[in-house]
């Protein structure tokens, strides 16, 4: 079974934000992958123990992924592939990043893509959807449970508070939901093989793809902080005064109602 899983690598989730600019600073962030994309690394590393095969962990960026690329591979993946596009492409949108993939996995044998259902950073959940369509097979999203068979998939995925079972024929594409695995920590030992495992680099050029072909569909106009949160108030004396008092408050302050 050969898997393919889409991996990001994003900011640690405990790292503070800052914009310089109109532009996220970076330099002395902590970047980790994807924590959705986790779930995917696990679950494909289940399933390539449970039939045998093959998993190539996935990325689009800039070479600062491969130490995320190589975490991957600690964890059990079997090789990885970066995409290399940060002296090609000043600007990227969720167009971009699918497409690069896309052409990408045209000509491969796969079986199986996972992916995690959204990334932390930007959250649209655009980029497996996209893929999939790109390619020509089915996408479910947001899975929590999966088992495969030499020609199909049973799938459960979360839908607003309850569980939906879908049947789909391979290959496909799925993307993973909290709750689907408990991801593991790379061992010593995997970090050792990890440094011996194959991961290859690749451009624009390696794939036959002009500027042109990727050009972002999207333009970001701005990008600022959420507003700080201000003190809450306590209301105080009975019940009656204190509803008012809210109602007061949430139509002329908070400008809610």
């Amino acid at each position: 079974m050969n898997i393919f899983v889409l991996l990001k690598r994003t900011f640690d989730t405990e790292e503070k934000i800052s914009i310089v600019n109109g532009r996220i600073e970076e330099a002395e962030a902590e970047f980790i992958i994807n924590p959705y994309d986790e779930y995917a690394i696990e679950e494909a590393i289940k399933l390539r123990d449970k039939h045998n095969g093959e998993v190539t962990v996935l990325t689009v960026g800039s070479e600062e992924s491969e130490k995320q690329l190589r975490t991957a591979l600690a964890m059990g993946a079997d090789q990885a592939v970066l995409i290399q596009i940060e002296d090609q492409l000043e600007e990227t949108d969720q167009f971009t990043i699918a497409k690069i993939i896309t052409d990408y996995l045209k000509d491969k044998k796969l079986d199986l893509i996972l992916a995690g259902n959204v990334a932390i950073d930007g959250g649209s959940g655009q980029i497996g959807p996209r893929v999939a369509e790109g390619l020509g097979i089915p996408c479910v999203t947001a899975i929590t449970n999966i088992t495969v068979t030499n020609k199909d998939a049973l799938i459960t995925r979360d839908v607003e508070g309850d569980s939906e079972l879908i049947r789909t024929f391979l290959p496909i594409l799925a993307t993973c939901q909290q709750g689907l695995n408990e991801p593991r920590y790379p061992s010593l030992p995997g970090i050792m093989k990890a440094r011996k495992k194959p991961l290859t680099k690749l451009d624009l050029d390696d794939l036959g793809l002009e500027e042109d072909d990727v050009w972002p569909k999207t333009k970001t106009i701005e990008i600022f902080l959420p507003p700080q949160k201000t003190a809450g108030k306590i209301l105080e004396g009975d019940l009656p005064y204190q509803a008012t008092e809210l109602v007061r408050l949430l139509r002329s302050e908070a400008k809610v109602i």
